[in-house]
């Protein structure tokens, strides 16, 4: 059965994430005939969609404030991030059999079955999409906008002379020390002024 993926659902940077990690893995299966689960990612797809934020404009000093636990829960989602590209390339392996020989196999500690291997894998994958997806839920609960987990950024809302604008951090940072207009990313932001309280 061909499946359809709303594509309004991929503005979501959460659904896009899933939607990137699990469209390599189904190309893959399909190369090589192999049966595809696809329940798991429509439940993660209809709760994304259907989660609701608090919403917040922050003052400097509340995103700094807030900036410990971000970063806590950033490194978290990161490292779930990085496990799930490790469980990807072994799925690959898993999938070419032909290639991988049984000392190997038994070295992970599975039983020398391409298909007992793959399922087990899966299974492993989707708990660290679902893991991932919680965190990055957890993170946003807070009240900012993950703008990437490739390039580190996190985006707090706030005001400037009554204008809607992002207080912007990117991941090593110590400190909330630049902001950008809506429409501009990390290449348009600016630092903020020790003085500058025209931010919210």
């Amino acid at each position: 059965m061909q499946t359809h993926i709303n594509l309004t659902l991929l503005k979501n940077p959460i659904c896009r994430i899933i939607s990137e990690w699990y469209t390599q893995i189904t190309v893959y299966e399909q190369s090589h005939r192999q049966f595809k689960n696809t329940t798991f990612l429509y439940k993660i797809f209809n709760t994304v969609n259907s989660t609701s934020n608090m919403f917040k404009y922050f003052t400097i000093t509340e995103a700094n404030k807030a900036l410990p636990k971000v970063n806590e829960k950033f490194s978290k989602a990161l490292q779930i991030r990085n496990e799930i590209s490790m469980i990807e390339k072994r799925i690959q392996v898993s999938m070419t059999d032909a290639n991988v020989s049984q000392t190997e196999m038994y070295s992970d500690n599975r039983h020398a079955n391409p298909l007992k291997t793959y399922i087990e894998l899966k299974q492993e994958l989707n708990s660290a999409v679902t893991r991932l997806y919680h965190t990055i839920e957890s993170l946003e609960s807070m009240g900012v906008s993950l703008k990437g987990l490739d390039e580190g950024l996190v985006d707090f809302p706030s005001k400037r002379f009554d204008k809607d604008v992002w207080l912007c951090w990117k991941f090593g940072e110590t400190e909330i020390k630049f902001w950008h207009d809506m429409d501009n990313g990390f290449m348009g932001r600016k630092p903020i002024e020790v003085s500058d309280e025209s931010l919210v």
